[in-house]
């Protein structure tokens, strides 16, 4: 089938993941992306295991772009970067606010100049407001927005940052739907674009519902505190590894007491029903743990499918790829990055008509598609020699 955003143009003046990584997805879903990069590079080029200017964290949020090495502080390149909006659809930045009125891209004057033209600010606190000028990265956002006081240590009560980029990623996935909601409402409203602001404080504290803060929802005659945890959520021990399970429902967990050879669990009133349970969380796992430790995964899974638990095995990372559902789905691909070597990126999640959307290349070396992205706007020879002699474009490294 036709890609869903096949004919899309989007430039992307985004850097390290929150705006990349929304980009990349609409890439893999058939928009054509041009990553408008800094002649020194995102940050994240050298952020993990990495080969000349290509590594692991870029590759993976740059997938299916091209590349053009611009630097926006030249007036040259700012007139690159207008023929770049005048053919584009969408354009996705992640500065600070007030940076792009300091470029002399100011949003009422690009929206002037490029009427049709959808403009998406990703910030980390929002356009203004006490927090609108710090700096935000991740794990300022997961402490600010909730996330990490609500992965507290159960030993220490400390609270946890997540190793995941989990506030850079809820961002990015809302900051492409909010595009596409965007390329929808222009359609509909004869061809004007529009400006789209997503802040990744938003994204998370969205994030958090409708579990995290659910005693936070009544305003007027709120109902009683409830625990913030479920007994059976969460990662259990076994006699060879880790399992985790999720057992909400009474014959689900009457089914995971079946599993662990103890059916009569559940006629204790503590465990009887869902709402008992989660004000005796303490004493289930008590009751739970002994008997998970007793059992080797392989039994445990097979147990469980055949009375309907929901359990599943803690796969490290390097078991991850491997796993049978994993490899059925297809959801790690291979593609050629820039400097021709394959690497493994994730597919999207999506399937439109059964049809998975496949990334169509890895992630380009900087400055790899300068010249070609350059000679498709009208540049000739000679203006791009002096682009690159004014140091407003850079083109590849040779290898």
């Amino acid at each position: 089938m036709t890609a869903p955003l096949q004919g899309i143009r989007i430039v992307d003046l985004s850097a390290v993941f929150s705006g990349p990584m929304a980009t990349a997805l609409l890439a893999d879903q058939g928009a054509e992306v041009i990553k408008v990069e800094s002649p020194e590079g995102d940050t994240t080029r050298f952020i993990g295991p990495a080969k000349g200017d290509l590594a692991a964290s870029y590759v993976a949020a740059n997938r299916g772009k091209r590349n053009l090495a611009l630097d926006l502080k030249s007036p040259e390149a700012i007139g690159v970067l207008h023929a770049l909006l005048a053919r584009a659809d969408v354009l996705v930045e992640n500065f600070r606010p007030g940076v792009m009125a300091r470029l002399g891209l100011a949003d009422d004057d690009l929206a002037a100049r490029f009427p049709s033209l959808i403009r998406v600010s990703i910030t980390g606190f929002g356009p203004d407001g006490p927090r609108g000028q710090d700096k935000a990265y991740d794990a300022v956002i997961q402490a600010l927005g909730g996330l990490a006081c609500s992965q507290r240590d159960p030993a220490t009560g400390a609270p946890v940052i997540l190793a995941s980029t989990v506030s850079d990623k809820v961002t990015a996935l809302t900051a492409a739907q909010a595009i596409t909601a965007a390329l929808f409402d222009r359609l509909r409203h004869g061809g004007r674009g529009s400006r789209v602001e997503v802040a990744m404080l938003d994204a998370t504290v969205a994030f958090q519902w409708p579990d995290a803060l659910y005693n936070h929802v009544w305003v007027d005659n709120a109902p009683p505190a409830f625990p913030e945890f479920g007994a059976t959520q969460r990662p259990w021990r076994t006699a060879d590894g880790w399992v985790a399970t999720m057992v909400p429902q009474q014959a689900e967990f009457q089914a995971l007491c079946n599993a662990l050879g103890q059916p009569g669990i559940t006629q204790d009133p503590r465990f009887a029903s869902q709402v008992a349970r989660y004000h005796h969380g303490p004493e289930v796992r008590a009751v739970l743990a002994p008997l998970f430790a007793q059992i080797d995964t392989a039994t445990l899974e097979r147990r469980c499918r055949e009375e309907g638990a929901a359990l599943g095995r803690i796969n490290e990372r390097e078991d991850l790829l491997a796993d049978p559902q994993v490899q059925h789905n297809g959801c790690a691909v291979l593609v050629a990055n820039g400097d021709g070597d394959r690497v493994r990126v994730a597919r999207s999640a999506a399937r439109f008509d059964g049809t998975a959307m496949t990334p169509t290349r890895g992630a380009a070396r900087l400055g790899e598609h300068s010249t070609q992205v350059l000679q498709e706007l009208g540049y000739g020879a000679d203006a791009i020699a002096a682009l690159v002699a004014s140091g407003a474009v850079r083109l590849p490294k040779a290898r």
